[in-house]
C-alpha cells in the first residue's frame, strides 16, 4: 500500500471501519464466526502479515478486540495496555504498523467500566497512592480527565473520564508529526468505546 494514492488510502480505511462496525454486529447478535485456523492458513500467515486496522486497546482480560470484533488470525494488528495509555514504547508499536505493516485505520478502544481510568480518578481527587508502576500508568491518564461539573453520580464520572482518556490517546498520537503526514496521505484515527455489558463498541 505504501505507492497508493491518499483518496485509495482513505478508502480502504473507510472499508476497514465498516468491517470492524459488521465484525461488532455479528458478535452482539451471537453469530460471530470467531477466528479458526487451518494447516494452509497458518502457513501462508507464517510468510508476512497483512492487517487492516491496527487496534490500541486495554489489556482488560473481557476485551479482546479480535473477539469483540470477530477478527480472524491476521486481520488486526493489536497493541494492549492497561488504561489504553500511550508511551515510547506505545508510539514505537504503532509507527511500526503505520511505517511497516501500512495498516491505512488505527483505532482507540477504551471501555466502560475501566480500572486504570477509575484508579486515575481516584488519585486525582482523592489523592490515592498506588505502587510505583501503576503510578506511572495513572499519571499518563490524569492529564487527560475533564474538568466535570459537581453532582455527577460517580457512574457518570467515570464513563465521561474514559471516553476523555480516550480522546486524550488519540490528542497524544496526533500531536506526532508523522502521524499527521499520515493522515494527509489517508489514514485514518477514530476511537471508540466498548460497552461490556451489551458488548457493543460505540465509535466516537
Amino acid at each position: 500500500m505504501t505507492d497508493i494514492s491518499p483518496q485509495k488510502r482513505a478508502t480502504a480505511a473507510e472499508r476497514g471501519l465498516q468491517r470492524l462496525i459488521a465484525g461488532n454486529e455479528r458478535f452482539v447478535r451471537g453469530e460471530a464466526h470467531f477466528p479458526t485456523a487451518c494447516k494452509e492458513t497458518l502457513a501462508d500467515m507464517a510468510k508476512a502479515q497483512a492487517p487492516y486496522a491496527t487496534i490500541l486497546g486495554c489489556s482488560d482480560s473481557r476485551v479482546p478486540p479480535e473477539l469483540i470484533f470477530d477478527a480472524d488470525l491476521g486481520e488486526l494488528f493489536i497493541v494492549r495496555v492497561a488504561g489504553n495509555v500511550v508511551s515510547r514504547e506505545i508510539m514505537g508499536s504503532l509507527q511500526y504498523a503505520r511505517a511497516h505493516l501500512q495498516t491505512p485505520l488505527f483505532v482507540v478502544l477504551g471501555h466502560e467500566g475501566c480500572g486504570a481510568v477509575k484508579a486515575a480518578l481516584a488519585s486525582k481527587r482523592q489523592g490515592v497512592a498506588h505502587k510505583r508502576y501503576i503510578q506511572m500508568v495513572l499519571d499518563t491518564i490524569v492529564p487527560g480527565l475533564p474538568r466535570l461539573p459537581a453532582g455527577l453520580s460517580d457512574e457518570e464520572r467515570l464513563s465521561r473520564s474514559i471516553e476523555a482518556n480516550v480522546r486524550w490517546s488519540m490528542k497524544q498520537i496526533l500531536d506526532i508529526p508523522e502521524t499527521q503526514e499520515s493522515i494527509r496521505k489517508g489514514n485514518r484515527l477514530v476511537g471508540a468505546v466498548y460497552e461490556i455489558a451489551t458488548g457493543h463498541v460505540r465509535f466516537l
